[in-house]
C-alpha cells in the first residue's frame, strides 16, 4: 500500500471509516502526476459509497482494483483525461450514479450493462462512437446523458419497455442520423434532447410518448422544412401535435383510420378546419418567437455604466468575474420566477460543472451600491448577511452549513455527500475567500456559496404578490433576480447593458457581453448592437 502521508484525505477517510471521499483540483492532480497515477491506497476504502475524483488532467486510467469498492453507490470521475475504463465495473452491483463526463473515452466497457441499480449515467463530452449493447438490462436507468460525443445511432435495445423509468435522454452534439419510431416504448420519457445531430426525420410515433414535456431537435437539417422551422421556435406541445397529425395521415395512407374508413364527410371537414386552425396557431407562435430581440447597450452609450474593480489577490482563489445588467425581464407574472430559477439551477449543474467552473449570481440592480470591488477576505473577517439568515462570518456560515448538511444526511439515512457538501469543499484549504463588495463595504456575494439579503429581489416580488393575489409570486427559494421589468416602451425587448471589469490600476480586463459571447446562431433571436 502506498504511503498515505501524501494523501491525508485518504488517511482521514480510513481512520474515521468515512463513507464518502472527494478529491479534485490542481493540488490533487499534482500528486497524481508525481505518483504516476491514482494512489492504490484509495482502493482499500471498502466502506465508501461515494467517491469523486475530478478535474485532474493527469488521471488517464483507473486501476481494476476499483472492483474492491463494492459498496459504491456514486462514482464521479468527471473532467479528467481518462482514455479507458476497467471492464470490472460490472462488479459494483450497488452503483446508482456513474459520471464519466469530460474525459477522453472512445468506448465504454460492456460491464456497465450489468449495473442493475444504475439510475444515472453521464458519459457526455467524450469521443464515443457507439454505446454498448445491453443497456436495457439497466432497468432502473432514469437519466442518460451522452451529449458531445461521436455517436451515429442508439443501440437497438435502448428502445424498449424494459427502460420504463428512463425520463431524461440527452444526446445533443453527436452525429446521430436516425431516431427509431420505437422510441414511443420509453413510456416515462419526459426530456429528449437530440439537438445538433444529423437527423433528417422525426418519427411521428414520438408523439405517443405519454409523459414527454420537453424536446429539442434544433440544429438538425430536417427534410420537412415546416417541421424544421417549428423545432427552432415552437413549444413541445405544438410540435407533438404536428407529429401526431402526420402519424394519422400516414395511417390513412396505409389503409384507413381507426374507424375503418367509415368517417363521414362532415367529420373530415371538421378535422380539416381543426388542422388549419392549429397550423395558423403554430405559425403565429413561430412568428412571435422570431420577434424576440436582445439589444446590447454598449458601455460608451451609458455614462453611468457600472464598473467592477478586481483585486489581484483573487488570482489564487477564484480569478474570473464577468457582469452585465439586464432589463426587460418580467419575473412577476405567473411562474416566471420559478422558471428563471430552474434555468439557473440547470446551468449550475451542467454548464457550470456543479459550480466548480463558475457560479451565477443574480442581484437586484436597483439595490446595488456602486462601485463594486471583487476581492478576497480572510474567513474570519468576511461578514455577510446570507440569504434567509442573520449576519455572520464566513467561518461561522461554513461551519453551520456543514452541521446542517450532516444533520440532513442523518435524517435521510444516507452516507453519501450532499450537493451542499460538494459546494462547501470547493473552499477547503483556502486562506482567503472570494467576495464581491459594494461601495458601503458590504459583501453582496460570497461565491460559490451564497448571495446577500441586501441585493435580493424577493422583497419586491412578495410586495407584488400581496397586491396581485391572483398571480403567483415568489416560490421562496434563496435566489436573487434581475432588475424589474421594463416599461411598456421596451416590452418584448431584452436590454443587456455591458459592464466593464478593470484591475486595481484601472486597466481594462474585460467588457461583457462581447459580440463573441452572443455570436451563436439562432433563428428565434435577434441581437442588436
Amino acid at each position: 500500500m502506498d504511503d498515505m502521508g501524501k494523501w491525508p484525505e485518504i488517511e482521514k477517510a480510513a481512520t474515521e471509516k468515512r463513507r464518502e471521499l472527494v478529491l479534485q483540483g490542481a493540488a490533487v492532480d499534482k500528486r497524481i502526476s508525481s505518483d504516476g497515477g491514482l494512489t492504490s491506497s484509495i482502493y482499500s476504502l471498502t466502506l465508501l459509497n461515494y467517491l469523486e475524483v475530478s478535474q485532474c488532467p493527469s488521471l488517464t486510467e483507473i486501476h481494476e482494483d476499483i472492483q474492491r469498492l463494492t459498496n459504491l453507490q456514486s462514482l464521479i470521475l468527471c473532467r479528467n483525461k481518462l482514455s479507458t475504463f476497467p471492464k470490472v465495473i460490472g462488479i459494483l452491483k450497488s452503483l446508482k450514479v456513474l459520471d464519466l463526463s469530460v474525459n477522453n473515452l472512445t468506448s465504454l466497457p460492456v460491464g456497465i450493462t450489468q449495473l442493475k441499480e444504475l439510475n444515472t449515467l453521464n458519459v457526455s463530452c467524450n469521443s464515443l462512437e457507439v454505446l454498448p449493447d445491453g443497456l436495457s438490462q439497466c432497468s432502473k436507468l432514469s437519466v442518460l446523458n451522452v451529449s458531445k460525443n461521436r455517436l451515429t445511432s442508439f443501440p437497438p435495445d435502448l428502445y424498449t419497455e424494459r427502460l420504463d423509468l428512463l425520463n431524461t435522454l440527452v444526446a445533443s452534439d453527436n452525429l446521430i442520423e436516425n431516431l427509431s419510431g420505437e422510441i414511443h416504448k420509453l413510456s416515462a420519457l419526459k426530456v429528449l434532447d437530440v439537438s445538433n445531430n444529423k437527423l433528417t426525420e422525426i418519427p411521428p410515433h414520438l408523439s405517443d410518448c405519454p409523459k414527454l414535456k420537453e424536446i429539442n431537435f434544433k440544429g438538425n437539417k430536417l427534410s420537412d422544412k415546416r417541421l424544421e422551422k417549428m423545432v427552432n421556435g415552437c413549444q413541445t406541445k405544438s410540435i407533438l401535435e404536428y407529429l401526431r397529425g402526420k402519424g394519422r395521415g400516414r395511417q390513412g395512407d396505409d389503409g384507413g383510420d381507426a374507424d375503418g374508413g367509415r368517417s363521414t364527410d362532415k367529420k373530415k371537414k371538421q378535422q380539416q378546419r381543426k388542422k388549419k386552425g392549429k397550423e395558423v396557431e403554430e405559425q403565429d407562435e413561430v412568428e412571435e418567437l422570431n420577434k424576440m430581440v436582445v439589444r446590447v447597450l454598449h458601455v460608451s452609450d451609458a455614462p453611468t455604466a457600472l464598473t467592477v474593480k478586481v483585486s489581484a489577490d483573487v488570482k489564487e482563489v477564484r480569478p474570473y468575474l464577468v457582469c452585465c445588467i439586464v432589463t426587460g425581464m418580467n419575473l412577476k407574472a405567473g411562474n416566471a420566477l420559478k422558471r428563471f430559477l430552474m434555468a439557473q439551477t440547470k446551468l449550475h449543474d451542467d454548464l457550470c460543472g456543479k459550480r466548480t467552473i463558475a457560479t451565477i449570481a443574480t442581484h437586484d440592480a436597483q439595490l446595488l451600491k456602486a462601485p463594486l470591488v471583487y476581492g478576497v477576505k480572510p474567513p474570519t473577517q468576511l461578514k455577510i448577511v446570507p440569504l434567509g439568515r442573520r449576519q455572520t462570518t464566513a467561518v461561522e456560515l461554513i461551519r453551520n452549513l456543514h452541521l446542517e448538511a450532516e444533520e440532513l444526511r442523518k435524517q435521510k439515512k444516507r452516507q453519501n455527500v450532499t450537493g451542499l457538501h460538494k459546494y462547501l469543499q470547493l473552499l477547503e484549504g483556502k486562506s482567503f475567500y472570494p467576495c464581491l463588495v459594494d461601495a458601503e463595504g458590504d459583501v453582496i456575494s460570497f461565491p460559490p456559496i451564497t448571495n446577500s439579503e441586501k441585493t435580493k429581489k424577493m422583497s419586491e416580488l412578495n410586495k407584488f404578490t400581496a397586491e396581485h393575489r391572483e398571480e403567483v409570486g415568489s416560490d421562496g427559494e434563496d435566489n436573487s433576480a434581475p432588475e424589474p421589468a421594463a416599461s411598456s416602451e421596451t416590452c418584448g425587448q431584452l436590454i443587456v447593458q455591458q459592464v466593464r471589469t478593470i484591475d486595481q490600476d484601472g486597466n481594462l480586463k474585460v467588457v461583457y457581453p462581447s459580440k463573441t459571447d452572443l455570436s451563436k446562431d439562432t433563428s428565434t433571436l435577434t441581437v442588436i448592437w
